[in-house]
C-alpha cells in the first residue's frame, strides 16, 4: 500500500518564484502542492491540514513572524520552512527559536536546499511514525495475561511457558489448531522480551508463492531476476535486532529449508542474486498446525531443521479444551464489537452461554469471534439469546460431541444419522460403517428403538 502524499503549501507573492517552487517540488510524484499568494489565503485553508508550508517571509498582508505564530496556534505539528531573500543570521535564528523547521535563502542553491529540507522532513516523519507504531504495539502487547484472555488451567500452563520464553532469546515453536491465536502468542513473547524496541516482522509462509518466498525472506539485488528493478531488503534484515515470526512454517518448500537452516546456524545469508554476506541478529519464532513427525516421515520437512526450530515448544490449547474461557472470550468480543460499531451494550443470556459451552468450536477462537459478532448484529434486544447464535453450519457428527452420552448412545445416534442420510438403506449404511447388516439391527434394538428399514421390521 502506498504512503499518502505529502501535502505542501507554497506561500509566495512573487509569481515567478511561486511557480518555480511549485515546479521544483512537483517533480516528486509523492508531493501534493497547493499555492497561495498571501498569508490570509493560507490561514483560510489550514483546515486542509498541510504537512509542510514553505513561507515567504515578506508577504504583502501579514508579516512572516506573525503568520508563523498563527500557523502554530492552529497546528504546532506543521513543519514551516521560511523562504526569504534576506540572508540575515539573526532573523533566521530568531525564527528557528519560534519553531520554524528551517530557513532557506533565495539564491542559486534554493532548489537543492529546499528539496533537501523537505526530504529530511519526510524521512524523519517516517521514523517518528515507525517508532510511534512500535510504542503502540508495546503498550498493546506487554501484558499477555490480559491480551490472551482466559483463566483455564490449559491457558495458565501456556502463560508459564511464555514467561520462560520472554526471559531468553531461545527459538520458540508454537503449535496448535487453526484459529487458536498463534500470532498473538508470538507478539506477546516479542513485546515482553528485551527485543521489544525493535521490529516484530510476521511472515505467513503459506501465503507467499513458492517462487517468491526466498526473495521475501532474504531480499534480492537489482537485476537478480526479471522484474527486480531495485534492490530489496528481506524480512530477516528487516527484523534485525528484533523478531521474525514464520507462521505456517510447515508449508515451506524443502529446498528453501536448507537456506533457512544455514541462517539459523550461521546467522548470516546472501540476498538473491548477490554475493555480500549479511550478518543478522534476529530471534526466530515459528508456528504450524501440522504434525512435524508426519511431515518428516513424508519427506516434506528436514529433520535437522526441525530440531533447530524446536527450541521452546508452546502448545496452544483448543477452545474446547478451555472450558469457561469460551464465555470470557465471548463477552470480550461482544464488548469490543459493540464499542467499535457504536452499538448499545449487550449481555449474554444464560441460554446463550449454555449453547456456546456445548459447541465444540472446530474453528477455535477465530470462529467464536465471528459467531459473537454475527449474534450482536442479529440481536433485537439488550441481551444476546440462544436464537441469535448461529451454529447452523455444525456438522451433524461433530454435533454429537456436544452431549454427554454413553458409547452405546453415541453409536445409536451415528447409525440413525447414516440411516437418515441413505434413506434407511441398511445395506449401504453397513458398507459405509464397515459392519454387517445384522449388527445395525442389533445396535438399534439394543438402543431400544424399533425401525422399519426398507420394508423390514
Amino acid at each position: 500500500m502506498r504512503n499518502p502524499k505529502l501535502k505542501i503549501f507554497v506561500v509566495e507573492d512573487d509569481k515567478w518564484y511561486r511557480n518555480m517552487l511549485e515546479h521544483t517540488l512537483a517533480l516528486n510524484p509523492d508531493y501534493e502542492i497547493v499555492k497561495f499568494v498571501n498569508g490570509q489565503d493560507l490561514l483560510d485553508n489550514l483546515q486542509e491540514k498541510p504537512d509542510i508550508i514553505t513561507l515567504d517571509y515578506h508577504l504583502p498582508d501579514i508579516h512572516g513572524d506573525k503568520l508563523l505564530k498563527k500557523i502554530f496556534e492552529y497546528d504546532p505539528d506543521i513543519k514551516v520552512i521560511i523562504v526569504s531573500c534576506q540572508d540575515d543570521i539573526e532573523t533566521a535564528v530568531s525564527l528557528l527559536k519560534e519553531g520554524a523547521y528551517d530557513y532557506v535563502v533565495k539564491n542559486g542553491d534554493t532548489r537543492n536546499r529546499l528539496l533537501h529540507v523537505v526530504n529530511s522532513i519526510r524521512e524523519n516523519g517516517k521514523r517518528i511514525h515507525k517508532n510511534s507504531e512500535i510504542k503502540k504495539e508495546e503498550a498493546k502487547e506487554t501484558d499477555f495475561s490480559k491480551i490472551i484472555i482466559g483463566e483455564s488451567s490449559a491457558l495458565k500452563e501456556m502463560f508459564f511457558l511464555i514467561e520462560k520464553a520472554v526471559n531468553t532469546n531461545i527459538t520458540v515453536s508454537i503449535t496448535g489448531e487453526t484459529g487458536t491465536g498463534k500470532e498473538l502468542v508470538a507478539k506477546a513473547t516479542h513485546f515482553n522480551s528485551n527485543r521489544r524496541k525493535h521490529p516484530f516482522v510476521p511472515v505467513n509462509v503459506s501465503a507467499i508463492p513458492r517462487e517468491l518466498i526466498e526473495s521475501e525472506l532474504f531480499g534480492h539485488e537489482k537485476g537478480a531476476f526479471t522484474g527486480a528493478n531495485n534492490k530489496r531488503i528481506g524480512k530477516f534484515e528487516e527484523a534485525h535486532k528484533g523478531t521474525i515470526f514464520l507462521d505456517e512454517i510447515g508449508e515451506m518448500d524443502i529446498n528453501l529449508q536448507t537456506k533457512l537452516l544455514r541462517v539459523l546456524q550461521e546467522k548470516e545469508f546472501t540476498r538473491v542474486g548477490g554475493n555480500e554476506v549479511i550478518k543478522v541478529d534476529t530471534r526466530v519464532i515459528v508456528a504450524t498446525n501440522k504434525n512435524f513427525a508426519e511431515e518428516i516421515k513424508k519427506g516434506n520437512f528436514r529433520q535437522d531443521l526441525y530440531y533447530r526450530l524446536l527450541g521452546l515448544p508452546i502448545y496452544l490449547p483448543t477452545l474446547r479444551e478451555r472450558g469457561k474461557d469460551i464465555i470470557l472470550l465471548a463477552k470480550h468480543f461482544m464488548n469490543v464489537f459493540c464499542r467499535e460499531n457504536n452499538m448499545k451494550e449487550l449481555t449474554l443470556s444464560a441460554e446463550a452461554k449454555s449453547k456456546l459451552l456445548k459447541y465444540s468450536f472446530p474453528g477455535n477462537v477465530r470462529e467464536l469471534k465471528a459467531v459473537i459478532e454475527l449474534a450482536a448484529v442479529l440481536c433485537d434486544t439488550e441481551s444476546i439469546d440462544a436464537d441469535d447464535i448461529n451454529l447452523n453450519h455444525i456438522d451433524p457428527i461433530t454435533d454429537l460431541l456436544i452431549e454427554d452420552l454413553t458409547l452405546k448412545e453415541y453409536t445409536h445416534k451415528i447409525i440413525r444419522h447414516y440411516l437418515n442420510k441413505y434413506n434407511d438403506n441398511a445395506m449401504e449404511v453397513a458398507a459405509k460403517l464397515d459392519v454387517g447388516k445384522s449388527t445395525i439391527y442389533r445396535m438399534l434394538k439394543n438402543g431400544q428403538e424399533e425401525y422399519t428399514i426398507n420394508g423390514e421390521s
